[in-house]
């Protein structure tokens, strides 16, 4: 067994100071380089699974890394060992920060459906990426509001789970959601300590509730949380459906009768990672007042999105007016949502055409390849 001697330690201290000291300015070039390397992780964790795991494995190891530290810190300094600086330790961990937020958020702009709740959620994230590049604030916050700072450390583990299970260990979002709540469960406690400093019993018992208020409100607004890792990359309305090709066909004009005559097809391909097996639903509702609820199975690793549809056969006497089909996870998250209009007269209602729509805001894909093969 090897002994790391004091001197040894000495080099390493004074190695990462220096490496540290010589990092600074081109601190700056980080946070793109982790925009791009979560970028190349979201196109490739299907075309090149292993290249995909292999950044979230970098991503994980560099928070276990910083996890440790603190800890490891104090054995050494207890042994009369040296310890680095706290502006030191603190930079690695604002390296981490960025590096996980500017990571995730590819998967989040990607995956957010922007007219809902997800939106706010989103949007916060890209707040938190912005002040971790605000150095002034960002120290400030590091050094004198301690309990917001591991607040926010909080959340990037929270951030890190939620993006990178689904991808290595082929998780549901359900699965890595309710992980991801309980991280910020128990990485929010020193948050809670320094907060409350609590020094009797009714104090602890105090902060522990607390955190269980905290993982409680986490789960309740989960459907704010955006599926990180599951999204639509194609919709379509049909009257009916090639089920050998996987293809939506026919065209109907949405009138109240002949929507009760022959029914509709709801088309969707969602894209998820290689591996993954997932219980979806699309969630029909009738001027936002819920109808049917339709199980679907998912296999991810096709490009183009795994091929799936319903078909809701049976309407009510009146059904005109607007219809809402949400895409959602297990759990409540939505994946996306399609719309259309239901009327007495053909002038007013929509079409079911079958034609197949890339959602807004998903990168191109070639539509072309959702018809014929694959799954």
């Amino acid at each position: 067994m090897t002994v790391i001697t004091q001197p040894r330690l000495l080099r390493l201290h004074h190695f990462t100071e220096r490496w540290v000291s010589r990092l600074r300015p081109y601190a700056w070039l980080w946070p793109p380089m982790a925009f791009v390397i979560g970028a190349l992780s979201f196109f490739l964790v299907d075309r090149q699974q292993a290249l995909g795991i292999m950044l979230a494995l970098g991503l994980l190891f560099a928070w276990l890394l910083l996890l440790s530290e603190s800890m490891i810190g104090r054995i050494l300094a207890r042994r009369g060992y040296p310890t680095l600086a706290s502006g030191v330790t603190t930079f690695i961990a604002q390296m981490i920060h960025q590096e996980t937020l500017f990571f995730t958020l590819p998967f989040l702009l990607a995956t957010t459906v922007w007219a809902s709740g997800q939106a706010f959620f989103t949007l916060a994230m890209i707040g938190c990426a912005l002040l971790s590049i605000l150095d002034p604030i960002y120290f400030r916050l590091a050094e004198r509001h301690r309990w917001l700072y591991f607040a926010f450390h909080a959340q990037c583990v929270f951030l890190v789970i939620l993006v990178t299970l689904p991808l290595m260990l082929h998780l549901t979002t359900g699965e890595s959601l309710l992980l991801a709540v309980l991280s910020i469960m128990i990485f929010g406690l020193p948050s809670l300590i320094h907060l409350l400093q609590p020094k009797g019993v009714l104090r602890w018992l105090a902060m522990i509730g607390l955190a269980l208020v905290l993982g409680g409100a986490a789960w309740a607004g989960r459907a704010w949380v955006p599926p990180a890792t599951l999204w639509l990359t194609g919709t379509a309305l049909s009257p009916s459906f090639e089920t050998g090709r996987r293809q939506p066909s026919g065209s109907l004009t949405l009138t109240n009768g002949a929507l009760r005559s022959h029914g509709l097809y709801a088309y969707t391909a969602i894209r998820a990672p290689r591996g993954l097996r997932e219980k979806i639903y699309h969630e029909w509702r009738h001027e936002g007042q819920l109808i049917d609820r339709i199980p679907l199975i998912i296999h991810g690793g096709r490009d183009q999105g795994y091929r799936a549809w319903t078909h809701k056969q049976h309407f009510p006497e009146d059904s005109a007016g607007r219809w809402r089909i949400d895409v959602m996870t297990a759990t409540g998250q939505r994946i996306g949502v399609m719309h259309f209009t239901v009327a007495e007269s053909s002038e007013r209602a929509d079409a079911a055409d079958g034609k197949i729509r890339t959602p807004a805001g998903i990168p191109g894909l070639d539509l072309r390849q959702l018809l014929p093969g694959g799954e």
